[in-house]
């Protein structure tokens, strides 16, 4: 199994709508992406790892899919439709990495 990390860095000043990303964007990923997408999380940050620091990321998803090639085959004829509505709630620059869920 893989993991997908989508995450959006604390940038002072940048928005981020979580009602809309949580109850929008994140069902419509995985509406789109369809059997591909086992499930997926949302997180929203708090805090950094130091008392009083900010949160490192505004808020992350995590798609869980059973291969890097059920991740691309959902996601690669839909990418345009997802990437066009980032706009509806955020104006931060994601960034996303691919793991390898070692423990589950």
């Amino acid at each position: 199994m893989i993991k997908v990390s989508v995450m959006y860095p604390n940038t002072p000043g940048a928005k981020f709508d979580h009602d809309y990303y949580r109850d929008q964007h994140m069902p419509m990923v995985k509406d789109k992406l369809d059997v591909a997408c086992k499930f997926y999380t949302v997180d929203k940050g708090l805090a950094g790892g130091a008392p009083g620091a900010p949160a490192t990321y505004v808020a992350m998803c995590h798609l869980y899919c059973d291969s890097v090639e059920a991740f691309i085959g959902g996601f690669g004829p839909n990418a345009k439709a997802i990437m066009a509505d980032v706009p509806n709630y955020t104006d931060i620059a994601p960034v996303m990495q691919i793991s390898e869920v070692v423990v589950g």
